[in-house]
């Protein structure tokens, strides 16, 4: 199929990366050509994002991955998303008159746990030391980058809350008070200073091996000072946020203590000749799974790409879908999660027969209306993600999706130069529902990374930034490739859509019945027809919606071949670069 493209296929021999900025990109080859792996220079791009990108994640933040590990040959899912602290109880919410944890401010924070996944996927399956991958990060933040425009217009959009609110914010991102403009070099001396702590606790180990020096340094996060500097500054300071008033945080320093990155078994399902992976439902990953499970009973060329019977098909299967996200997804750890059924070829094979083909479905599943979406305080800006692919040649893939810790939704923690994630706004704070509040528990994050094998062998990694729409998009990139022959930059560059049907995974959590957002690419003709069907059809700009980037294994040709997103996300294109 013919689709415009805006770039060529990124193609190497040796590796290939993906990232939302081209700094971070340049810093995971730098760690290729320098002899690491693919997990190295992810670790490397993941860092330097948490510097060039604050509106979009940070050291503060989580990194749900991912991995396949050519050595051992099998594909693992890292647990990159902290839990909440031992304190954090529905009753205490409650008892305050709080009926949902708002999106900003310290009530949300849950333990960061950016730091303490590199740190695990390096010492299990990297070859460098923390000090090496850390490097670009250190340079970026300590001699500073160009900054852009999108960054720029946040922090202009938050100068008054900086200013009145959060010095600590106001000191790094309005210097001397004062609105930076593009291009000014901004200089994070703070989180240089914390990242070069990580760095001398490795160097200053006493043990002897590299595993022992890498834990080094995930102790001085969690179990040294910055864990005690945290700790000490959300408990001294009270913060205005979405409920209406000051909260100090919830998280201490016995959290951070107990905190360590897990690696799990990640869940999958076959799809035609190939298998896809995800992380298991204490994200949303599985409605990846779940949809594409409906949708393989169908015949979907004979549809048409972007057809309005395409279309409607789809959305209709993603609000089944993220109905079942909404009512079973949840942390195992707590939570009886039924993903045999809910994966099951016979369970999907059932939802597809109930689709109307010329009718769209408006009504919210029974019991699954937001929580309490009339009986809140305002509405948070969101801050975003960013994602990253890393594919070496000798077979070693990740696919990294890393949010959290805005700058706009939470202030810098002070002497530090980060701010916590806001993840736990996700949680419910009703105990009959899965993913409600307990303390130690993962919110069910809307972070999902992903990762295909192609008849039996590792073939792709790939992913977006996009909240809830992360696994709607990431679905389109997909089947543009594997059902309507389109190249990689081509899967990426057709135009997108995507419903908001269901529940918002973000305060205040609110839903639109019924609405289908598209980009303007889309025929006035195709988006009438929907409107026929019942939908709610709103349009949007011809590039607006999705940052997809992927990098795929050509063992046929020898190859690694990659593609990036032009769309403009927060003024951030995704970037690939190959070796």
């Amino acid at each position: 199929m013919s689709i415009f493209t805006t770039r060529p296929l990124i193609m190497g021999t040796k590796a290939v990366v993906a990232a939302g900025h081209y700094l971070a990109a340049v810093a995971g080859m730098r760690i290729l050509e320098r002899g690491g792996n693919a997990i190295d220079s992810a670790a490397a791009i993941g860092l330097s994002l948490a510097v060039l990108e604050a509106h979009m994640n940070s050291i503060g933040g989580e990194v749900p991955m991912l991995i396949y590990v050519a050595k051992e040959e099998r594909v693992v899912a890292v647990s990159g998303q902290g839990p909440a602290g031992l304190q954090a109880k529905i009753d205490w919410f409650k008892s305050r008159g709080i009926e949902m944890i708002p999106g900003d401010g310290f009530l949300p924070a849950v333990v960061p746990s950016v730091v303490g996944s590199w740190v695990e996927v390096l010492t299990r399956f990297g070859t460098m030391s923390f000090a090496q991958v850390a490097q670009p990060a250190i340079e970026l933040a300590e001699d500073g980058y160009p900054l852009q425009l999108a960054l720029r217009d946040l922090i202009a959009a938050n100068a008054g809350r900086f200013v009145r609110e959060w010095p600590t914010t106001a000191r790094i991102f309005l210097p001397n008070s004062q609105l930076p403009e593009e291009g000014y070099v901004l200089r994070q001396q703070e989180l240089a200073q914390t990242l070069r702590s990580l760095v001398g606790a490795e160097r200053t180990s006493s043990h002897t091996d590299r595993g022992g020096r890498l834990d080094a340094v995930r102790r001085e996060f969690y179990e040294g000072k910055i864990a005690r500097k945290i700790e000490e500054f959300i408990s001294k300071n009270e913060i205005m946020d979405a409920t209406g008033h000051p909260h100090r945080g919830l998280l201490t320093y016995e959290d951070f203590a107990r905190y360590k990155t897990r690696i799990e078994g990640p869940v999958s399902c076959g799809y035609r000749d190939f298998e896809i992976y995800k992380c298991g439902p204490w994200t949303q990953g599985p409605v990846f799974l779940q949809q594409i499970g409906i949708l393989e009973g169908f015949d979907l060329p004979s549809l048409g790409h972007n057809s309005s019977d395409y279309i409607h098909l789809f959305v209709e299967a993603a609000k089944m879908a993220f109905a079942d996200r909404e009512k079973y997804y949840g942390d195992p750890d707590f939570d009886r999660v039924p993903l045999e059924k809910l994966l099951s070829k016979e369970y999907a094979r059932k939802r597809g027969q109930e689709i109307d083909m010329n009718h769209a479905r408006l009504s919210v599943e029974a019991g699954l209306v937001p929580e309490a979406a009339s009986n809140v305080a305002g509405k948070t800006r969101q801050g975003d993600t960013t994602h990253l692919d890393a594919v070496d040649r000798e077979g070693n893939m990740v696919s990294a999706t890393q949010s959290g810790g805005w700058i706009n939704s939470s202030p810098i923690i002070e002497g530090l130069g980060f701010a916590l994630s806001t993840r736990g706004q996700m949680f419910f704070l009703d105990a009959r529902r899965n993913n409600a509040l307990a303390p130690g528990k993962r919110p069910r994050t809307t972070l999902t990374p992903s990762l295909a094998f192609r008849n039996g062998k590792p073939f792709m990694v790939f992913g977006t930034p996009g909240g809830d729409m992360q696994d709607q998009w990431s679905l389109q990139f997909f089947l543009n490739y594997a059902e309507f022959g389109m190249n990689l930059q081509q899967a990426i560059d057709a135009p997108s859509f995507h419903t908001l049907h269901f529940p918002s995974s973000f305060y205040p959590r609110t839903a639109e019945p019924g609405k289908i957002i598209v980009e303007g690419r889309i025929p006035s003709r195709v988006t009438e027809e929907l409107r026929s069907k019942g939908h709610i059809v709103e349009e949007t700009g011809d590039w607006e919606n999705g940052r997809v980037s992927a990098v795929m294994r050509d063992s046929e040709r020898g190859i690694i071949v990659g593609g990036a997103s032009p769309k403009m996300i927060y003024g951030n294109t995704a970037y690939a670069i190959g070796w």
